[in-house]
């Protein structure tokens, strides 16, 4: 039996797990992990608000108020079947007695999957295509799994991927143009692929970034209702999932932005967040908000690696076009990122 059919079947000891789906449980049990406690090891304590759902495999855990134990958790018992304090902020300290096993996993995915399980008609495996390729259900999970989908109404998850169509191509196929029209949001659910962007000094294109599965690409167009501003390319044979233009705006984009005036938009700065420019580095010299960096909207994928994720950061430009095509870049990676409605360009 190999690790992943092992934790498969360990997940669907447990509720609500033994009530997804084969494939969706298949899916979750590739991003959890056994873990282990040594005996006196704490595991959480009273107050830690971090959510995580907790199961016990193997062991004696000890759940504490104020030093003082109010209540033990033994692996493979009836009530070890069930999240150990699920509450936030955890009401008790939990504390391994001996040797302990345990599974944690993200409330938030967990929350999210087990909504779109039960909401949807299909399982993950439909949603592969015709052509038996694997990874399908990677590529899925990668998506549930990010904060960005968190903010998305269950109802729209469902709609999101009943709506999505596959798309074969080869490798060096172009799958977009610099300067064309943006029609699709996309995902790459097989292969890699090259982003580039034709300059003046480069035609060929300067590489922006290199994307696997689960990567998405497509959406600035689609947001700034401006043209594609770079090129992606497949380098191997492969396959993306699409969104049409409407309902990528309606189900994914309106969702996920968080927009302030200006008046929040300094709040959030004053403590301690930080003004990102997406607008053009000539632009940005021209003008701009006082102590705002600057990163163009083009550049935002290469650069992203240089922001700091437990930031906030109020996007901005002229008119708030750009920004909102930035600040979805940067919710979909698990930033906390604001829009400046109407842009710097606006009386306040």
């Amino acid at each position: 039996m190999t690790d992943g059919q092992m934790t498969t079947e360990l997940l669907k000891r447990f509720s609500p797990l033994d009530g997804l789906k084969r494939d969706n449980l298949a899916a979750l049990s590739r991003k959890v992990q056994l873990r282990e406690l040594s005996p006196g090891q704490v595991l959480f304590k009273e107050g830690d608000t971090e959510k995580r759902t907790i199961y016990i495999v193997t062991g004696i855990l000890e759940l504490q108020d104020q030093g003082k134990v109010v209540g033990i958790v033994e692996g493979g018992s009836d009530f070890a079947r069930n999240p150990i304090a699920p509450v936030f902020p955890r009401r008790v300290t939990a504390k391994a007695r001996d040797r302990v096993q345990f599974i944690s996993i993200d409330s938030d995915l967990l929350d999210v999957m087990l909504t779109w399980d039960q909401t949807g008609t299909y399982e993950v495996s439909e949603l592969h295509g015709q052509d038996g390729g694997g990874g399908g259900e990677d590529w899925m999970t990668m998506l549930l799994q990010t904060k960005a989908f968190h903010k998305i109404p269950p109802a729209n998850i469902q709609a999101i991927f009943m709506r999505m169509q596959q798309i074969n191509y080869k490798s060096g196929d172009v799958i977009l143009k610099q300067g064309s029209e943006g029609d699709y949001f996309y995902v790459l659910t097989k292969g890699e692929a090259l982003v580039t962007r034709e300059t003046p000094l480069s035609k060929d294109g300067i590489k922006l970034a290199a994307l696997n599965v689960g990567d998405t690409f497509g959406e600035e167009a689609l947001i700034s209702d401006a043209k594609r501003n770079a090129t992606v390319t497949m380098v191997s044979d492969g396959s993306v999932m699409r969104l049409g233009k409407e309902d990528f705006k309606t189900l994914l984009n309106e969702p996920m932005l968080d927009w302030v005036d200006a008046a929040g938009a300094k709040k959030i700065v004053q403590e301690g967040g930080q003004w990102l420019d997406v607008r053009l580095p000539s632009e940005f010299d021209n003008q701009h908000l006082d102590n705002a960096i600057n990163i163009p909207l083009y550049f935002m994928r290469l650069k992203i690696s240089t922001l700091d994720k437990d930031r906030n950061y109020v996007l901005c430009c002229d008119t708030g076009r750009r920004s909102s095509a930035g600040a979805y870049i940067l919710s979909e990676r698990g930033f906390k990122a604001f829009v400046l409605r109407g842009g710097i360009n606006r009386d306040a």
